[in-house]
């Protein structure tokens, strides 16, 4: 997602790929997602931009009460369908990530490739450990920096990249690292992965 597209963009890129008997992004979760949150007892969470839902999809199904926020309806049409079929049980809020807010604290916040300028991604990282119980997680993954000479696909726009310096104020960072993955065609992608905690109030 991005501030040059808006929710009305991304409806018809959903609705165009769902006419096509297809996905915009894959069925599968991100493989970061898996690698970093299967160790956790399930509780309740929050994917910031879950698109079609496919990591709220899959930590639901391993037990987490998932509340899967976006701004296209269409998308989150799509994941709730796929959660009937899956017989999984989901919260889907058609909202804004920018400014959308937990109404309780929750254990886990998930930010999977939400690609937005750097002062918005700023925002909201102050206010995630106001929405964290203690002990939370936060998982960011999205494109790195380097993506945008060395690696493949992800936004044009370097401010909308993730990097190392990246603060979150009042949690604690256990994991910061640019990591790779095979993109489009077996090319490389280069992320950054982030894992942070609230480890006290």
């Amino acid at each position: 997602m991005s501030e040059d597209k808006d929710a009305t963009h991304w409806d018809a890129r959903y609705r165009a790929a769902q006419d096509a008997g297809s996905t915009v992004w894959s069925r599968e979760p991100n493989r970061f997602v898996v690698a970093e949150l299967s160790d956790l007892p399930p509780g309740t969470g929050v994917d910031l931009g879950a698109g079609e839902g496919r990591n709220a999809l899959w930590l639901a199904s391993q037990g987490w009460r998932m509340t899967a926020v976006d701004f296209s309806a269409a998308a989150l049409a799509a994941g709730s369908r796929a959660a009937a079929e899956r017989g999984l049980d989901l919260d889907w809020v058609v909202a804004d990530a920018t400014t959308w807010e937990p109404g309780e604290p929750v254990d886990l916040v998930l930010m999977a490739y939400l690609h937005l300028p750097s002062a918005v991604v700023a925002d909201i990282a102050a206010k995630v450990s106001g929405w964290l119980r203690d002990g939370g997680t936060l998982l960011v993954v999205g494109h790195d920096a380097d993506n945008l000479g060395s690696g493949a696909g992800g936004p044009r726009d370097p401010d909308h990249l993730y990097h190392g310096a990246m603060r979150f104020p009042g949690l604690t960072v256990v994991r910061n690292e640019r990591v790779e993955r095979a993109g489009a065609g077996g090319a490389t992608a280069l992320d950054r992965l982030i894992r942070a905690t609230l480890t006290s109030r």
